[in-house]
């Protein structure tokens, strides 16, 4: 069986591409400057695991990070347009973005600093002297890599995943396709948002010529370590995720297994939805009708009638003149795995900020005013968006109550397979043949 998997010959303008090349060549995929950093990065993190600026996350390993990963305080997500005709050029270009992203979730810079010249820097410098934050750096691949116009431009359009499906247009979006789709998908979270948009900006940075910027957006998480954070609208965000501690529920909900798709098996699907939040509208709300909205208690996050975050939620208790505690368009009976046949899906949302901007709203009061460009990037893994993300949303996207504060204006969905073996590349198995 032959191997498409073995190093291309670069793209001979590319001299950064060339560097990188010898760093691999140099040792594993960090170079020998590398390693060393790295062993020292790794013994800080040990050293100081209290320390969120000096955390050191795997690369290399049987999952992506930054899926099950303890979720870090920012990240910088991205997706690319591919521009070249070449396979060569793509598989060349994921070698660079394993090398790159390895080294740098060690807390070393994109490429080896020994390669620098007066033609191209290996690394924009702009982090140099902070930790690796706990940076994880995940891959997809949209459906635009498999086929394109039509085009079947590197000979994959028989490999793409059958869970790799087109979403649907749901009920009141409003996609902007500028911040819609894209071949390919980075992922770059760390606790420090510096550290997450340097990793994006160098990949994206090695992608030129190969690759053009479609879309990006910078994202936050607030809240004490340990605990459920908040959304923009003051509620707790993933209470009712599946536990990333249980083997079996990850297995079932979370990776995708080799079905049809053996180059998948240990990955997973991720849907990514830029939501506006209408902050001024929702600000006006009394208390009570918010947690009616969300179907929880506001300050404790627990469920309507419960006292804590993690009580069960009763979709069966009734008040005393018979109606639903938890409203029938409530987000949380809708979403929850008892009303959708029981499937699930891992959420890893952030919130995002992006000052303010004009808008005339979709519901009443039909404002037209300078508002805050804000929300929620809305991050979601799943074994199979065909059984989890899509009919989920189906129901919400008709009935929940949060529509009327809410806008879907961004959508886009990935393939992001397993982890990276060392000496290899990302998503090598979909260039085996």
């Amino acid at each position: 069986m032959a191997n498409d998997s073995s190093p291309p010959s670069r793209p001979a303008r590319r001299g950064f591409l060339k560097a990188g090349a010898a760093t691999v060549a140099a040792g594993a995929s960090l170079g020998t400057v590398g390693v060393a950093q790295a062993a020292a990065q790794a013994a800080l993190g040990k050293t100081h695991a209290d320390d969120p600026q000096l955390a050191v996350e795997p690369f290399f390993a049987p999952h992506q990070g930054g899926i099950v990963t303890p979720q870090q305080s920012h990240t910088y997500v991205v997706a690319l347009d591919l521009t070249t005709e070449k396979r060569d050029d793509v598989i060349g270009l994921l070698r660079t973005w394993t090398d790159a992203a390895a080294r740098m979730t060690q807390g070393s810079p994109a490429a080896s600093l020994q390669t620098a010249d007066d033609k191209s820097a290996p690394d924009s410098g702009d982090v140099l002297g902070l930790g690796a934050a706990g940076l994880t750096v995940t891959f997809g691949f949209g459906p635009g890599l498999f086929t394109h116009e039509g085009k079947d431009r590197y000979g994959l359009a028989s490999r793409r995943p059958a869970a790799l499906v087109d979403l649907p247009r749901f009920n009141g979006d409003q996609l902007v396709a500028e911040k819609t789709g894209g071949d390919l998908f980075i992922q770059a979270c760390a606790n420090d948002a510096q550290v997450a948009f340097h990793a994006a900006r160098q990949l994206a940075r090695q992608a030129y010529g190969i690759a053009q910027m479609r879309w990006g957006q910078a994202g936050f998480l607030s809240g004490p370590r340990g605990q459920t954070p908040r959304n923009l609208m003051g509620f707790k965000d993933g209470t009712n995720n599946p536990s990333t501690q249980s083997a079996p529920l990850m297995n079932e909900f979370v990776w995708a297994t080799s079905a049809d798709t053996p180059w998948m098996q240990g990955g997973t699907y991720t849907v990514v939805r830029r939501i506006r939040i209408t902050l001024e509208h929702w600000d006006q709300m009394e208390l009570g009708f918010q947690e009616q909205v969300f179907g929880r208690h506001k300050y404790s996050g627990a469920p309507i009638g419960q006292k804590n975050e993690f009580d069960a939620v009763n979709l069966d208790a009734q008040d005393k003149d018979g109606n639903n505690v938890i409203p029938d368009n409530s987000h949380v009976r809708l979403s929850n795995h008892a009303s959708n046949n029981g499937a699930q899906i891992l959420r890893r949302s952030y919130s995002y900020n992006d000052g303010t901007n004009f808008y005339i709203e979709r519901w009443p009061p039909w404002r037209q005013e300078t508002e805050y460009d804000a929300g929620l990037i809305f991050i979601a893994h799943q074994s199979d968006p065909r059984t989890g993300f899509i009919p989920i949303n189906e129901k919400l996207s008709k009935f929940d109550l949060m529509n009327q504060f809410t806008t879907h204006i961004g959508s886009a969905v990935f393939a992001c397979p397993p982890g990276a073996r060392q000496g290899s590349f990302i998503g090598a198995g979909l260039f085996e043949t």
